[in-house]
C-alpha cells in the first residue's frame, strides 16, 4: 500500500478511512515517519428473503455460505462448551478449596511447631534464670559469710589490743558495714573524714563493689561460670552446659522444620580378603574414598584409589574408621556354591544313570544300538544325537533310564579323579565266545574304584561256541561273583543281534535302581557334571552336561571348572531345544566363555560377578599348582618327593603289556619288590596299547605308566603331554623291574655310616691370641684330617663332638697329619680341653639303601 506521493503506508483494520503519521525509531538514533491509513471493516448486509431460506437455524446465519453451514451446530457446540466451562470452574473451585485447606493445615502445623519451640525456649530461659538467681543468691551468701568472718576477726584483734581502744571502737563502728548498706553517704565518704576512717571505707568499698556499676556485671558473669558447680553440688554429677543444651535445641528445631539432622555413625562388619583395592575398601566401609586415601597418606603410603593394599594395612584403616574387621580367605569365594543337605520331604525319585563298559568288539556298541532301536518310540528313531554321548530310554513298565556313552571310559575316569560321581549303575558287557579280556578287567577295576553296583550282560549268546558259564567262572578270578554262582551281581544273557534278553536287562537295571532308591531335589539351584565338551565352529564352546541335582533353566548363570557362562540354549538327547532340565537329564549347554574339561562340576550361582570371580580363582589356583608341580610327573621327581615326605610308603604304577602272560609276570615281579618300609602298588595292568584311560588313571593317582612291548596311541600321547604323565617303554622285563626297584629304593632314606680314620692324644694345651686354646697333640693311630669330624674323649667318655677349627703342623696349616707326628688342633666353638684327652677322628659316609 502506498500514498499518492510515493511513500509507503501501513494499513490498519477497523473504522473509516483515517490517516496519520507514525514515527518509527531505529538503532543509532535513526527515525522514520510512516503514513498510516486506517480503513473501516466491511459490513455485509443480508439480502431480503435470506432469513426464509434453509433450515430453522438459517435466520441466525449471515450471508456467508460457510457461516450458514456452521450455524446448524452452534447451539450444541455452545452448550457443550458451556458445560465444559462450568465443569472446569467447579474443578478449579474444588482445587482452590483443597489448596486453601492444605495451606490452612500447613499454617496450623507451622503455628503448632512455632508454639512448641517458643514454649521450649521459654522453659529454657526460665530454667537459666532460676539457675542464675540461685547462683547469685549463693554468691551473695558467700560474700556475707566472708564479711561476717572478717568482722569477727577484727573484733577479736580489737579485744586483744588494749592500748588502742579508740581505734578499735572506730574499727568496730566501721566493721558492721554490709554490701547491702550501699547508701549515698557511704559512697560519698560520709561518717568522718579522718585518717582513722579509711580502713572502714576501704572495707565498705570492697564489699559493695559487686552491687554497683561494673561489679554488678562481674557478679552476673561469675554466676554463669559457677552454674555447673552449683548444679553439680545439688545433683551430684556434671550436667550439660548451656551451649550443649542450645545445640540440642537447635537440632530439635531443624528436625521439626524438616531439616537435615546429623546421623549417628554406623559400625559395619567389613569383610577383608588377603588383598583389596582402596576404592573397594572404602565401598565396603561406606566411607568416602578421599578420606581413606588421606588416612593412608597419613600412614606414609602414597596410594591412589585404584591401587591394592595388603590385609594388615587395610585392617588398620578399618579400625581407624571405627568398623569391625572380618577376615576372609581368597578361597571363600567358593562358599556360595557349598552344598546344602536337602531335607527328606524335598527329595523326589530320579532316573538312574547307567554307564555301559566292556572290551572292544564285545558288542557294547551293538547293545546300545539295540536298546535304542527297540525302545525309542515311533517317530524318534534315528533322532538320537550321537555326539551328545547320553540319551534316555523308557521301558515298557514306564521306568526312565539315562545311558552314558563314554568311549574309552575317559570321562568316567576323569569324573572320578575330580570327585564328580555321576554313574549309578555299571553294565559290564562280556562276549560269551571270548570270555573275560584285558579291557573287561579294566572296566571291573573302574567300577570297583567308583564303588557303584555292577550288572553283567553276557552278550553274543546266539553265536556258535558261546559259553556263558566260562564267563561266569572267569569273573570269579576278579572277585565278581554273579547270582548264578551264588553271588550278588546280577547277570543277564543277551543278544544284540536278535534282541534276546534286552527286556530282562532293562528290568534288571530298573530293579537295581529301585534298590538304590535314587532321589534328588529338583527345586533348587542346579548342579551337574560335564560328560564331554568341544569347541563347535558355529556354536562356540558346547558342553554335554548331566544334571545331578536341581533344575537347570535357560538364562541361569553357572560356573564349571575354570569356565563360567550363562545358559543361552539347551538341547536334549534328540536335538530338540528345551527350556529346562531336571535331575538325571543330559543336555547340551551353549553359552560358555571357554571349553571345560570332562568331569568338571557345573554349579548355578546368583550373579555373573560371582561366577567370574570363582572361575578366576580356580584358574589362578590351577596355574599356581602347575607352576609348583613342574612340567611332568617323572620318576626322578617322584623319588625326590618321596625323600622329602616321610609318610610316602607306596609307589603306584600302571602297567600295560603286549600279552596277558607278560602282564601277569610283571605284576608278580612288582609284588615281590619291597619290604616293611616300602612297596609297589599296581593300580592297573592290562593288555594292549596305552590309551587315554590309562593316562587318566595315572594322572588321578600320580603314577607313571610302564609299557612292555606296547606303545601309546596318539590321543594317549597328547593327553600325557598335557597332563604331565610320564610314559616309559621297555622290551626287557628285567630292565623294567630294575627301574621300579630304583624308584622304590628312593622311598628309603640313605644310611649314614661312620669310618674311624685315626686317634690323637693331647700332650699340652696352649693359649694363642685370636685363636683361643690350642691342643698340642700326637697322632697315635691312623691319620688326622681337618675336614673330618672329631670327638673329644675323657676317660673314654664322649664329652664333645664337632669339627676342627684349625690343624697345624709347626706354624703351617695342613690338610692332614700322619700317625706318629705332632700337630696343633683347635675345636670349633669349644675350649674345654685338657692334657691327656683323646681325640677320635672319623668320616661320615652316606650309603643309599636299595631293595634286594
Amino acid at each position: 500500500m502506498s500514498d499518492s506521493d510515493g511513500k509507503k503506508t501501513l494499513g490498519v483494520r477497523g473504522g473509516g478511512p483515517r490517516s496519520g503519521n507514525v514515527k518509527q525509531s531505529f538503532s543509532h538514533g535513526r527515525t522514520k515517519n510512516v503514513v498510516v491509513e486506517t480503513k473501516r471493516k466491511r459490513v455485509v448486509v443480508p439480502k431480503p428473503g435470506a432469513a426464509n431460506k434453509g433450515t430453522g437455524t438459517a435466520g441466525a446465519a449471515s450471508g456467508d455460505p460457510s457461516r450458514r453451514q456452521s450455524a446448524g451446530v452452534t447451539d450444541t457446540e455452545m452448550a457443550r462448551r458451556l458445560k465444559a466451562l462450568q465443569m472446569a470452574k467447579a474443578r478449579e473451585a474444588d482445587e482452590a478449596a483443597q489448596r486453601e485447606a492444605d495451606e490452612k493445615a500447613r499454617a496450623e502445623e507451622r503455628e503448632r511447631r512455632r508454639a512448641e519451640i517458643e514454649a521450649k525456649e521459654r522453659e529454657e530461659r526460665e530454667r537459666e534464670e532460676r539457675a542464675r538467681q540461685k547462683a547469685e543468691e549463693e554468691e551473695r551468701k558467700r560474700l556475707e559469710a566472708e564479711a561476717e568472718a572478717k568482722r569477727q576477726k577484727e573484733a577479736e584483734s580489737a579485744r586483744g589490743a588494749e592500748p588502742r581502744q579508740g581505734a578499735t571502737a572506730r574499727a568496730g563502728a566501721g566493721a558492721p558495714a554490709r554490701p547491702e548498706d550501699d547508701t549515698p553517704a557511704r559512697r560519698g565518704g560520709g561518717g568522718g573524714g579522718g585518717a582513722n576512717d579509711r580502713p572502714g571505707r576501704n572495707d565498705n568499698r570492697d564489699n559493695r563493689a559487686p552491687r554497683g556499676g561494673k561489679g554488678r556485671d562481674d557478679n552476673r558473669r561469675s554466676g554463669k561460670l559457677t552454674l555447673n558447680q552449683a548444679l553439680s553440688g545439688n545433683e551430684g554429677g556434671r550436667e550439660k552446659s548451656i551451649a550443649a543444651m542450645k545445640r540440642k535445641q537447635e537440632r530439635a528445631r531443624q528436625k521439626a522444620m524438616g531439616g537435615q539432622v546429623e546421623r549417628e555413625k554406623i559400625v559395619r562388619d567389613v569383610q577383608l580378603p588377603e588383598t583389596i583395592v582402596v576404592s573397594e575398601l572404602a565401598n565396603r566401609m561406606a566411607e568416602r574414598v578421599g578420606e581413606v586415601v588421606k588416612s593412608l597418606m597419613q600412614m606414609g603410603m602414597m596410594v591412589t584409589q585404584n591401587q591394592t593394599i595388603d590385609a594388615d594395612t587395610a585392617e588398620l584403616i578399618i579400625e581407624e574408621f571405627g568398623h569391625k574387621v572380618v577376615r576372609v580367605s581368597y578361597s571363600d569365594v567358593e562358599d556360595v556354591i557349598q552344598q546344602v543337605e536337602d531335607s527328606a520331604e524335598n527329595l523326589q525319585p530320579r532316573p538312574p544313570v547307567i554307564t555301559i563298559m566292556g572290551h572292544v568288539d564285545h558288542g557294547k556298541t551293538s547293545l546300545l544300538d539295540a536298546i535304542r532301536k527297540t525302545k525309542v518310540v515311533a517317530g524318534e528313531a534315528g533322532g538320537i544325537t550321537q555326539h551328545i554321548g547320553a540319551y534316555q530310554v523308557t521301558t515298557e513298565s514306564g521306568a526312565v533310564l539315562t545311558f552314558l556313552d563314554t568311549p574309552g571310559h575317559a570321562a568316567f575316569t576323569s569324573m572320578r579323579s575330580r570327585g564328580a560321581q555321576v554313574t549309578d549303575i555299571v553294565v559290564l558287557v562280556v562276549a560269551a565266545d571270548d570270555a573275560v579280556m584285558p579291557q573287561t578287567v579294566e572296566a571291573i577295576n573302574h567300577a570297583k574304584a567308583a564303588g557303584v553296583p555292577m550288572i553283567v550282560a553276557i552278550n553274543k549268546i546266539d553265536k556258535h561256541g558261546a559259553d556263558p558259564m566260562k564267563v561266569r567262572t572267569d569273573l570269579l578270578q576278579h572277585e565278581v561273583v554273579v547270582e548264578a554262582m551264588s553271588g550278588e551281581v546280577q547277570d543277564v544273557e543277551v543278544s544284540a543281534m536278535t534282541g534276546q534278553g534286552l527286556d530282562e536287562l532293562l528290568e534288571a537295571i530298573a530293579l537295581q535302581a529301585e534298590i538304590l532308591e535314587l532321589k534328588a531335589n529338583p527345586n533348587r539351584a542346579a548342579q551337574g557334571a560335564v560328560i564331554e565338551a568341544q569347541l563347535d565352529v558355529g556354536r562356540g564352546p558346547v558342553a554335554t552336561v548331566l544334571v545331578q541335582n536341581g533344575t537347570l533353566k535357560q538364562g541361569d548363570i553357572f560356573v564349571v571348572g575354570e569356565q563360567w557362562g550363562r545358559v543361552r540354549a539347551m538341547e536334549n538327547d534328540k536335538g530338540a531345544r528345551v527350556k529346562e532340565a531336571g535331575p538325571s537329564v543330559p543336555v547340551e549347554v551353549l553359552g560358555l566363555n571357554g571349553t571345560p574339561e570332562a568331569g568338571d562340576v557345573l554349579n548355578v550361582v546368583d550373579t555373573e560377578a560371582q561366577a567370574r570371580e570363582i572361575a578366576d580363582y580356580r584358574a589362578d589356583v590351577a596355574k599356581e599348582k602347575r607352576a609348583a608341580a613342574g612340567a611332568a610327573t617323572t620318576l626322578e621327581q617322584l623319588m625326590a618327593k618321596a625323600k622329602e615326605d616321610a609318610n610316602v610308603a607306596e609307589l603306584p604304577i600302571v602297567v600295560k603289556a603286549d600279552v596277558q602272560g607278560s602282564a601277569e609276570a610283571i605284576v608278580q615281579a612288582m609284588e615281590k619288590i619291597g619290604n616293611d618300609e616300602v612297596r609297589v602298588r599296581v593300580l592297573h595292568s592290562g593288555v594292549g596299547a596305552i590309551t587315554e584311560t590309562d593316562v587318566g588313571l595315572a594322572e588321578a593317582s600320580g603314577a607313571p605308566v610302564f609299557g612292555f612291548n606296547v606303545r601309546a596311541n596318539a590321543p594317549a600321547r597328547n593327553s600325557a603331554n598335557q597332563k604331565g604323565v610320564e610314559i616309559r617303554y621297555y622290551s626287557v622285563i628285567y630292565d623294567l623291574v630294575d627301574d621300579v626297584k630304583a624308584a622304590a629304593s628312593g622311598l628309603l632314606g640313605n644310611e649314614v655310616r661312620e669310618n674311624f680314620i685315626g686317634y690323637a692324644q693331647i700332650k699340652e694345651v696352649f693359649k694363642v691370641s685370636h685363636v683361643g686354646k690350642v691342643a698340642g697333640c700326637l697322632v697315635t693311630e691312623g691319620v688326622a684330617r681337618r675336614s673330618a669330624g672329631v670327638r673329644l674323649l675323657r676317660d673314654n667318655v664322649v664329652i664333645h663332638e664337632g669339627t676342627l677349627k684349625t690343624l697345624k703342623r709347626f706354624k703351617d696349616e695342613v690338610a692332614e697329619v700322619q700317625s706318629g707326628q705332632e700337630c696343633g688342633m683347635a675345636f670349633e666353638n669349644y675350649e674345654d680341653i685338657r692334657p691327656g684327652d683323646v681325640i677320635e677322628i672319623f668320616e661320615r659316609e652316606e650309603i643309599e639303601r636299595s631293595l634286594a
